[in-house]
C-alpha cells in the first residue's frame, strides 16, 4: 500500500484549511465518521462545524481542562451550539500534564517523545485517549484526530481508539499531514 503524507513547511493556523483537506479525503475513503479535535479558544471548532455542517459527520471537540491555564478560553456558547447538532465537547484531565500534580515522570517522557514527530502528533495521542476515556471513541474504532501548533490545525492523524488503560491499544494507523 502506499499513502501520501502532506508535510507543511510552516506549522501554525495558516494550514487549518489544508489540514482539513487531508481529513476530507481520508473520510472519504476510509469511511470514518468520526473527528476528534483539539480546540482552545474554539476557532478550530468553528472551523470544523461550518466545514462538517449537513455531512454524516461527528465532531469531539477537547478543549483544554478546566483549570489548566488562566480560566477557560473556550466560549460556553460553542458548547451550547456543538451539542445542539449532535456533536460532544470533552473537558477531560489533560493526560501529558499533570506535572503539577504528580510531577515530572513518565507522561511528560510520553509526551517528550511524541514532540519528536511534532506538537500536534502528541496532542493527537492524548487528545484520542481522553476521547477513549469518556466512551466517545471505542476501543480499536478509527477515528481522524487533528490538532496543531499553537492555535489553529496543522495535524492530522488517523488512530484506533484505546484509553489510558489500554495505552498498547492505541495505534496510528497513517499520518495525513503534519509540519516538518
Amino acid at each position: 500500500m502506499k499513502s501520501q503524507i502532506t508535510y507543511f513547511e510552516q506549522p501554525g493556523p495558516e494550514q487549518t484549511e489544508a489540514t482539513f483537506a487531508c481529513v476530507d479525503e481520508a473520510l472519504a475513503e476510509l469511511g470514518i465518521r468520526k473527528v476528534v479535535l483539539a480546540s482552545t479558544r474554539g476557532d478550530t471548532a468553528h472551523y470544523a462545524l461550518d466545514h462538517y455542517r449537513g455531512q454524516n459527520v461527528q465532531l469531539i471537540v477537547v478543549p483544554h481542562q478546566y483549570g489548566f491555564g488562566p480560566g477557560q478560553r473556550f466560549p460556553p456558547e460553542l458548547v451550547e451550539r456543538l451539542e445542539a447538532e449532535g456533536h460532544e465537547v470533552h473537558f477531560g484531565t489533560m493526560l501529558f500534564h499533570q506535572e503539577k500534580t504528580w510531577g515530572e515522570g513518565p507522561a511528560q517522557a510520553v509526551a517528550n517523545f511524541l514532540r519528536l514527530f511534532c506538537q500536534g502528533v502528541k496532542v493527537c495521542v492524548e487528545i484520542l485517549l481522553m476521547a477513549g476515556n469518556a466512551g466517545l471513541v471505542e476501543a480499536g474504532e478509527l477515528a481522524v484526530v487533528v490538532a496543531g501548533t499553537g492555535r489553529g490545525a496543522d495535524t492530522a492523524l488517523v488512530m484506533a481508539g484505546s484509553t489510558t488503560t489500554n495505552l498498547k491499544g492505541a495505534h496510528i494507523s497513517r499520518i495525513l499531514c503534519k509540519p516538518l
